[in-house]
């Protein structure tokens, strides 16, 4: 049978709440070649090309990156997001939370998310990882020298050269790319946990905060994220079980807006007489 079979016949090869330990192996086009990989693919742009019905003639190919970008807009995150997994990684393997160089209380949501009996809905790997990512930057990066420091200059330098202006007064921007139906609700969720219940045990830190602005690209899904509020009765925090018990109260404490992007639209104004 084709090498593909194998593929289509059991695509899915680890557990969602887990690291993932294999891959399908892609060719130079996107397409499986039926071959199982051990370990974790690395990060690539994939851009799968369906093959021609009919072969001969020029048919389809695919467009390459730098096909789609100028010299100047061109920008290939995959080095810098591979090792940065290695060092989440590493840092993620360490038993003593006392080498983890972070909060009393960011350990204590961590040994929660990695080692609570969920009762309902468990987190997935990934969305765990996107978190933990968040927090290794914002936490850890700091503190470990130059295994840091490249990462912090990098998420620096790349900020500055997209938006430019007074490296002091630049909003920091970190995107964390989840496929559809990772949940990405509940990573914001944990996000908004952990920097909560820091902000409010450290009331001093300039590393926390609890007001956060959720902007939403339409009116439904706004409405899903009303799960965001720790007053909705659907909050994710207890009923997701995302928060100890004991911690949950001191979510009341945040500040959250969630919004549409069409506030930030500039509006257009018409003048009109008196009589008008």
């Amino acid at each position: 049978p084709p090498v593909t079979d194998t593929f289509f016949s059991a695509p899915i090869i680890n557990s969602p709440y887990e690291y993932p330990r294999h891959y399908w192996e892609l060719d130079e086009t996107g397409q499986p070649t039926g071959v199982k990989r051990d370990g974790r693919r690395p990060a690539s742009f994939v851009t799968p090309v369906p093959a021609p019905r009919k072969q001969g003639g020029k048919g389809q190919r695919e467009l390459k990156l730098d096909e789609l970008t100028t010299d100047h807009q061109r920008y290939d995150p995959r080095p810098i997001i591979n090792e940065l997994r290695l060092q989440v990684d590493r840092w993620r393997a360490l038993k003593d939370p006392a080498h983890w160089h972070v909060t009393p209380e960011t350990a204590r949501l961590l040994q929660h998310w990695r080692g609570h009996d969920f009762q309902d809905t468990r987190p997935f790997f990934c969305q765990i990882e996107a978190v933990e990512t968040a927090i290794w930057l914002s936490e850890v990066a700091p503190q470990v020298g130059k295994d840091g420091q490249k990462f912090l200059s990098h998420l620096k330098q790349t900020n500055h050269d997209a938006v430019g202006g007074d490296d002091d007064r630049l909003l920091s921007r970190l995107a964390l790319k989840l496929a559809t139906g990772a949940g990405k609700t509940t990573v914001m969720a944990m996000l908004i946990a952990w920097q909560t219940i820091n902000a409010v045990r450290h009331p001093g830190s300039k590393r926390f905060t609890r007001g956060f602005l959720v902007v939403t690209p339409g009116i439904t899904i706004k409405d899903r994220l009303r799960v965001l509020q720790p007053n909705d009765p659907g909050a994710y925090y207890a009923s997701r079980e995302l928060v100890p018990t004991d911690l949950v109260r001191e979510l009341e404490k945040a500040k959250i807006v969630i919004t549409n992007y069409h506030s930030f639209k500039q509006r257009e104004t018409v003048q009109l007489s008196k009589g008008g």
